[in-house]
């Protein structure tokens, strides 16, 4: 008996040596897992490309409308995606504020609580359309202009205003995403944890529509859609591209992302990767009486699930590359693909 408990003494004395020169075993311990977030308006939530989140399709006047198939979705960055961005909202409703969008609070705030619950590798950011920019403002002018006779072309109106309301836009969107850096550094994260993409819009519309554009959902003339497309967002990409440089982000041109296939451009609507004017019924049922109006035509001028589809691949590729900036941009092959960005395009 005194031999046995001898040994258990001397077993124990030397364990507790064992301890003291090595340390405890290693215990594994669970790593969150890895995840790309989006934080946005109505492009990058998914807007037009449909089978939206339920919560996000009108029910208690939420109509952030984020698809299952938004590019977030399909970047093949991370195992995880998490989509913030809201249909119709505002740099402001990105930043760190009390206020909030279709009863959702702040993108930044909310982007705090993912960084806890994930390792967050890659943060996007696409927003700006809804503040001086006035995106849809625009567009609604220039259908007024083409309706209307006595209403000038919408390029003579609102061309004059847009260096201004693009510098407006870009100091709201830097505040944004400064707040977004904010976001992940309250959550632990160091600059070099994550990349941080600022992106811009691609244009729905162009003048190589088909003819009887008016007919067939584009009521626009192509005078004004071909400003669209070679002033309007261009001057809105090199808005946002200053803002990247400023705050450090890395920038993706998504202005020529679906050129070729923008709104009444083919002969088959689905062919196309931009919405026409599109009425969507299924928002009654899901937002009742309140849909009617804007909501039932909420998803015309998007980008679809296709195209969503190929921004996302674009978006990867990015991503991926290392590069500071490039273009997402459509290709003959029917893909888009990945080229400088303007400012970096080599010399001729």
């Amino acid at each position: 008996m005194r031999r046995s408990r001898s040994l258990a003494v001397l077993g124990a004395t030397l364990g507790a040596v064992v301890m003291a020169l090595f340390g405890a075993p290693a215990v594994a311990v669970a790593q969150p897992p890895t995840a790309v977030v989006v934080l946005g308006d109505s492009a990058a939530a998914g807007d037009g490309a449909g089978d939206y989140e339920p919560g996000t399709r009108g029910e208690d006047d939420n109509w952030c409308h984020r698809s299952v198939h938004a590019y977030v979705h399909r970047t093949g960055l991370a195992p995880e995606s998490v989509n913030l961005a809201c249909s119709g909202a505002e740099a402001a409703h990105v930043a760190f504020g009390d206020g909030t969008h279709y009863t959702e609070r702040s993108q930044a705030q909310r982007l705090v609580e993912v960084a806890g619950r994930y390792r967050v590798h890659t943060v996007v950011v696409q927003v700006g359309a809804n503040d001086d920019a006035a995106l849809f403002g625009t567009g609604v002018a220039c259908i007024r202009a083409f309706l209307d006779p006595r209403e000038p072309p919408c390029r003579e109106t609102l061309g004059p205003l847009v260096a201004e309301r693009m510098a407006a836009t870009a100091g709201k969107v830097e505040a944004a995403v400064r707040d977004v850096r904010s976001a992940l550094r309250q959550a632990g994260y160091a600059t070099a944890d994550y990349t941080l993409v600022l992106a811009s819009y691609a244009s729905p519309v162009t003048e190589h529509m088909v003819p009887l554009q008016a007919l067939a959902g584009c009521p626009y003339s192509k005078p004004d859609a071909a400003w669209g497309r070679t002033v309007l967002f261009p001057a809105l990409s090199e808005a946002l591209h200053g803002v990247a440089e400023r705050t450090g982000a890395r920038f993706l041109d998504m202005a020529r992302a679906t050129e070729g296939h923008e709104a009444c451009t083919k002969p088959l609507q689905a062919q196309e990767w931009q919405r026409r004017i599109t009425v969507d019924p299924e928002a009654l049922v899901h937002g009742g009486l309140d849909a009617i109006g804007f909501h039932l035509a909420q998803e015309s001028f998007h980008p679809t699930a296709a195209a969503h589809a190929q921004m996302g691949r674009c978006l990867g590729d990015f991503v991926r590359s290392g590069s500071s900036a490039a273009a997402c941009v459509a290709g003959a092959d029917g893909t888009a693909h990945l080229e400088p960005a303007p400012q970096e395009a080599p010399a001729a």
